[in-house]
């Protein structure tokens, strides 16, 4: 068991507020719709191994390796410093994660789908970068490999949000340039995908 490791504590801790707040905010936005939130068993079928894989690299491997000596074989020394630098991208990654939801409110969705009265929302967070909600994710795909000091589970997330992100995100711009035609075309004219444009 590694929740010896102060460290360990740290990621465990953001990764409940993850979690939670993922939570918080699909319970919400299905009561603000008045209807079921879709879930990733809804997704369309070419993508449910992909969002399987993350949720194997991004929840159930780092939890193995918190609560069980299955991943001790790919420990690894990781310094001090980049374990706290880790800290630190964990909490503003779990901030980003945090207002891109509340930024998006109803119109957010677990999967690609866009519903009636569907707006595009290019406040907040979303002023800035088109998909803070990935760069939330990718950033906290970094953290756990800075945080966790071993190969396997340190590095899942990382390794398996990366297909789902580069099959995803073309399909998902594609469809809002469907949906909101010009407007979308000038939104993505003065944003980037997933850093803050300048």
């Amino acid at each position: 068991m590694n929740l010896v490791d102060p460290w360990n504590v740290a990621f465990l801790v953001g990764f409940l507020i993850y979690v939670g707040t993922r939570h918080h905010f699909e319970r919400r936005v299905a009561a603000e719709r008045g209807d079921d939130a879709p879930t990733p068993s809804e997704a369309p079928a070419a993508e449910r191994p992909l969002l399987g894989l993350v949720m194997l690299g991004s929840l159930l491997i780092p939890v193995l390796y918190l609560l069980t000596p299955l991943f001790a074989f790919a420990d690894r020394p990781t310094p001090h410093a980049l374990r706290a630098g880790g800290t630190v991208v964990l909490v503003g990654a779990l901030w980003l994660f945090w207002r891109s939801h509340a930024d998006l409110g109803r119109n957010w969705s677990v999967t690609l789908d866009l519903r009636s009265e569907h707006e595009l929302v290019t406040r907040g967070v979303y002023r800035r970068m088109r998909h803070p909600m990935y760069a939330a994710i990718w950033a906290f795909a970094v953290a756990q490999a800075m945080i966790l000091p071993n190969w396997v589970a340190g590095f899942s997330a990382l390794v398996t949000f990366a297909p789902l992100y580069f099959v995803r995100v073309p399909r998902e711009e594609a469809m809002m340039r469907r949906e909101f035609g010009d407007a979308y075309t000038e939104y993505e004219g003065r944003t980037w995908r997933v850093l803050p444009r300048p």
